[in-house]
């Protein structure tokens, strides 16, 4: 295990029993964000990076029954919450890493990743893995429940032009790793990158 991914381990194993307390409000943003996805009854989707399954339970209202809805996540207390919370009702959870998913390439219809691009240790590489799974005009959600400049000054710092999530560093970035950016928003109420699987 790299030290990344220990990093990332332990940062999240040290939040996890108290992280959807901390952030009680952001229901009906994960929503709107699923909503973005366009899935359709029977559509098979993964939570890359799922944390405590937040989205699991409108991702599943979206793909229905018949659907796949999966959540994956590095980190066990992670998941541990979401089991804790129900969430595991709504879809499978892996123990995973999203730089090499267990699944087979192609088998999924969207990705939706929540706060997920600032934690990949190899953003390129590891958005190339998601376009791996993901068939040829399936569809990627980038989605934070607040924007850029929230986001920095909750943690008291400022946004900086090298900010992966800055439209002009993440158009180039999807483009070069399977995915074509079809609509961007950063507002202070949420960020959101739609991006389409090229191919």
């Amino acid at each position: 295990m790299s030290d990344d991914h220990t990093h990332v381990q332990e940062f999240f194993s040290a939040r996890a029993a108290g992280w959807d307390r901390k952030f009680p409000d952001d229901g009906p943003a994960y929503a709107t964000a699923v909503a973005e996805l366009a899935l359709r009854e029977g559509d098979r989707v993964l939570d890359a990076g799922c944390g405590t399954g937040r989205a699991l339970p409108p991702l599943r209202t979206a793909v229905g029954p018949s659907g796949v809805v999966l959540g994956a996540d590095l980190t066990p207390a992670m998941l541990h919450e979401a089991v804790r919370a129900g969430r595991d009702r709504d879809g499978q959870l892996l123990l995973a890493d999203v730089a090499a998913l267990p699944l087979r390439s192609r088998s999924l219809d969207a990705v939706f990743g929540a706060g997920l691009i600032s934690h990949l240790p190899r953003p390129a590489e590891n958005l190339r893995e998601l376009a791996r799974v993901v068939r040829p005009g399936g569809v990627l959600v980038l989605f934070h429940p607040i924007g850029r400049a929230a986001l920095a000054a909750r943690h008291g710092r400022q946004i900086t032009p090298e900010d992966l999530r800055a439209e002009p560093n993440l158009r180039p970035l999807l483009a070069g790793s399977g995915w074509r950016m079809t609509s961007y928003v950063d507002e202070d109420a949420r960020f959101l990158a739609l991006a389409v699987r090229e191919g």
